[in-house]
């Protein structure tokens, strides 16, 4: 086996170089989108060993949706990516051209098992500047081919070390080997196939046996004219360990995806779904049509699935003749390269395998794959396509006709080549130029319509997104994802008719449920999200809740394992007050997801509303241990904490308030809340500066004002809420409290009588019947000397509230001073503003749990996007606030109120001349 040079290492590692520097600038874009952005298993907070339960997605194995493809060792690569650099791409992007660069140099090592040096340098350098490896190399999910494609020609190169001298057996290759494909399929499930290289390379290379005489030799045997010669058992004792073990890594594979084969649709691949001769009529044509790739790489496209490629359904179809071509033509190939014995007829048949066994899962022969075509799947076959080039230049360049030829014609085709990598590299620079891209090769898939549409839609581009969203209905008007996907634009443009007509449409292209058939076995999962689409929409209404109910059921009905059916069924109960429906809700899909926080904080949520805080409280800590990082979960939890009055938990609830505003610095409800724990402390002046803080974030922040000013009263400083009343008053001029308080500091502080009537009578033109007000307007009648007009205004307030003591006293007081003529100030005092204005949760929630104005969010679900696109969850309404108060807040009221009557009944002694 000829060695690689440092030279050789060096020109490869500079042409990859060359070729995908651009595309470290390159983001995230279509697979990589589930795969990296969305997937959980790449967080540290992820146990490792969830890695090796799910699936290369992040799906778990056992679930139904999952796509069944098992590449835990890729996956782990991703993650330590995070770890480096969490989700900037650029660190994804160098690890794959880093790993890229490798496979190069080391199948240069293995064409120089075939070839000679120049020949196969050459071929390395066209493997390495392909533009068919752009989706493989570019794309940051194509690192499992990579990855996996390292451990294929290191298990290969192993195995060409397993024969000693005599023919002898050196088990260490092959046990390395047997590892090395394990490896290798842990990456991608594709790596086994390089058993079956193996056992060719065996046969035919190591051996160097030919179809005739294994043919002969066989024969001889079976009629009993000759045995088996040594070697020949010898190879055969090796093949029989390699198809062991390959039969065991199959044993075990089969055993991951528990025998459950994952579910396609027929627009993700509409030959597998069609009828005889359709199907093999299709699928063989899409041999030549992969052929065609590798050799013209001119037109490229990131989806072939749907529409792309037209079904084959007549014999008399001109696109036959394309495949009969090319039968013909590898038929030949393969006939020489198994019936000579030449150094070129080894070369050709291992280029031959090096194309056609790995291609082998991606071709439709032993199960339904969810793509017509892939670029990304011809990585491995185009080292064989590579070899076979470079072997046909040097059969051409030896001619010394055509020696400066080829070489012109080769270095053109490295050169075209190299820019075509490059300029499709920034085709993948973002999902918009990606798909736009793919739309000028192929319009006729609906799915890149859609895509389009998406890329737009999440640049909040939803007029032009429509558009795209439409063409895609055109284009496949049978698309339950199309139709989806323009009702869910309609309702971002508030166009609630055309989104609840195109959701209707969707869902008529639902197939019927056929008793004792598996519904999932017919259509994609995610169309069931049609059922959560609409409901969510016509839930809006009213009048319309048990409609949006009855499609929740119908979506679980078909799907019993359907998490997403529960949880949004679980919000709509809420908000039907039907607290313990939605907490059976939620507990099922708990039952099929217990690793969810966003569940356990739902299910918090519930407990509140059923006035368990303990229980909620606990819900609220699973989700922490879940995601410590649960913006929600760490809000509501603090506050349930405050709320509970136990002196001990304050401390954890101020740490967890701490965190909050960590994970969101620009929330003013988070520092409002820590000034009200420090209020509850009595640490005055650090409740004054968060407090601060909160109304510097928000100038409206309504309970921050209100209790900034309260403060300032409790401590003295009257004068320096004065300001602050303003300001509240300016944005919310009928707050009651605020012109009690105002009224109050005007009165007794500044002495500023007329300011004080106006406040009392601002609250009484709201408010007739508010005792407060009332009762302090009859004050500043005193104060003015109006005995009569106090008198009368103080009956009125008594019948008001006959039951309180302190108006009849003063009532009395009044009478005697009309009797007597004489006149004493102050008789008694105006009536303080005597409660907390409660505290407050993020604007973006919608569910309240206690306190005037605090709330807590369900977290919900948006629209669900079709075609590759993630679910997200939204749940935003306005501030909302009750005038419920808290045990805490009526344990002050009564405080104050005793001591105000202590302050009476001092002022009356005076008067009575005690």
């Amino acid at each position: 086996m000829a060695n690689i040079n440092l030279k050789e290492i060096t020109l490869i590692v500079g042409v990859v170089t060359a070729c995908y520097w651009n595309s470290l600038f390159c983001g995230f874009v279509f697979d990589d989108v589930s795969a990296i952005l969305d997937n959980k298993d790449l967080h540290p907070s992820t146990p490792l060993k969830t890695l090796f339960q799910n699936d290369f997605w992040g799906t778990p194995m056992s679930e139904e949706r999952s796509h069944k493809s098992y590449r835990p060792l890729t996956v782990l690569t991703f993650r330590l990516n995070y770890l480096l650099s969490e989700l900037k791409p650029m660190s994804y992007h160098l690890l794959n051209m880093i790993f890229h660069a490798v496979v190069s140099v080391i199948f240069l090592k293995v064409c120089k098992l075939f070839l000679d040096n120049k020949s196969s340098v050459i071929a390395s350098l066209l493997f390495a500047v392909h533009p068919i490896h752009t989706e493989a190399v570019t794309g940051v999910v194509g690192r499992a081919e990579l990855l996996s494609s390292i451990f294929f020609l290191a298990a290969f190169l192993s195995y060409t070390r397993s024969k000693g001298p005599d023919n002898s057996i050196i088990w260490t290759p092959i046990a390395l080997t047997v590892f090395l494909v394990a490896v290798a399929t842990l990456c991608k499930e594709q790596g086994i196939t390089v058993v079956g290289i193996c056992c060719v390379y065996e046969v035919f290379i190591a051996q160097g046996y030919t179809l005739p005489l294994l043919c002969t030799t066989a024969g001889q045997f079976l009629r009993g004219k000759g045995s088996i010669p040594f070697s020949m058992l010898q190879t055969l004792v090796k093949l029989i360990v390699l198809m062991f073990s390959t039969l065991l890594l199959v044993v075990i594979r089969v055993q991951v995806i528990q025998s459950q084969l994952p579910v396609f649709t027929r627009f993700d691949n509409p030959a597998a779904v069609s009828p005889t001769p359709t199907r093999q009529l299709t699928f063989n044509y899409l041999l030549p049509v992969n052929a065609w790739l590798l050799l013209n790489p001119s037109e490229l496209c990131c989806d072939w699935t749907m529409g792309t490629i037209p079904l084959i359904e007549s014999l008399l179809d001109i696109r036959n003749l394309a495949t009969f071509t090319f039968f013909c033509f590898l038929g030949t190939l393969g006939v020489f390269s198994i019936r000579y014995s030449g150094d070129s007829s080894k070369t050709v048949l291992m280029a031959l395998c090096l194309m056609a066994l790995p291609f082998i899962p991606a071709s439709n022969l032993f199960f339904p794959v969810g793509f017509v075509v892939a670029e990304r799947v011809l990585y491995v076959p185009s080292m064989g396509f590579c070899i076979l080039v470079a072997h046909g230049w040097q059969k051409i360049s030896t001619k010394s006709v055509f020696k400066k030829l080829s070489w012109i014609c080769l270095s053109m085709v490295i050169l075209t080549h190299s820019l075509k990598t490059f300029h499709r590299n920034w085709d993948w620079e973002s999902e918009y130029t990606l798909f736009m891209s793919a739309l000028k090769v192929n319009k006729n898939n609906a799915k890149l319509w859609n895509n389009v549409g998406h890329a737009l839609e999440n640049e909040k581009n939803f007029e032009r997104a429509l558009k795209y969203f439409l063409q895609a209905t055109h284009v496949q008007p049978d698309d339950i994802g199309a139709h989806m996907n323009v009702g869910r634009t309609y309702k971002n443009l508030n166009r609630t008719k055309e989104a609840e007509e195109s959701y209707m449409m969707a869902k008529s292209l639902m197939p019927q449920i056929i008793p004792g058939k598996k519904y999932a076995a017919r259509i994609a999962p995610n169309h069931l999200n049609v059922y959560i689409n609409l409901a969510n929409l016509i839930r809006a209404n009213e009048s319309r809740l048990e409609e949006a109910d009855q499609l929740y059921r119908q979506a679980i009905s078909m799907r019993p394992d359907f998490k997403q059916a529960y949880i949004s069924r679980g919000e709509l109960l809420l908000k039907m007050n039907k607290p313990l429906k939605a907490k059976e809700a939620y507990l099922k899909a708990l039952e099929l997801d217990r690793n969810n926080a966003d569940l356990w904080y739902n299910l918090a949520i519930v407990h509140i509303e059923l006035k368990e805080p303990n229980e909620a409280l606990k819900n609220f800590n699973r989700a922490l241990e879940l995601n410590p990082k649960h913006k929600l979960a760490l809000f509501n939890s603090a506050i349930v904490m405050q709320e509970s009055g136990e002196v001990k938990l304050r401390p954890e609830a101020r740490k967890r308030l701490l965190s909050y505003i960590n994970e969101e610095p620009l929330d003013a409800n988070g520092y409002f809340n820590l000034g009200m724990l420090a209020m509850d402390d009595k640490k005055d002046n650090e409740a004054e500066i968060w407090m601060k803080k909160a109304i510097k974030l928000q100038a409206d922040f309504r309970s921050a004002l209100f209790n900034l000013a309260l403060l300032y009263s409790q401590t003295a400083k009257e004068l320096k809420a004065l300001p602050i009343l303003e300001e509240l008053l300016r944005y919310y001029p009928d707050h009651i409290k605020g012109l009690i308080l105002k009224g109050d500091i005007l009165m007794n502080q500044k002495k500023d009588i007329l300011g004080a009537k106006k406040c009392f009578e601002r609250i009484l033109e709201m408010d007739p019947s508010n005792v407060q007000g009332k009762h302090n307007l009859c004050v500043v009648y005193f104060e003015e000397k109006d005995l009569l007009k106090a008198e009368r205004c103080l009956l009125e307030t008594l019948a008001l509230a006959p039951h309180e003591e302190y108006i009849q006293r003063h009532l009395n007081i009044v009478r005697d001073k009309i009797s007597s003529s004489s006149f004493i100030e102050p008789i008694f005092p105006t009536s303080k503003i005597s409660s907390v204005e409660g505290k407050k949760i993020p604007t973006e929630s919608v569910k309240e749990i206690r306190g005037e104005s605090r709330q807590t969010q369900i977290v919900k679900t948006s629209d669900n996007k079709s075609q590759s696109k993630s679910n997200k969850q939204l749940g935003k309404n306005g501030d909302e606030e009750t005038p419920h108060k808290t045990t805490k807040d009526i344990k002050e009221i009564e405080k104050k109120r005793v001591a105000a009557l202590k302050r009476l009944e001092e002022i009356e002694r005076i008067l009575n001349g005690e």
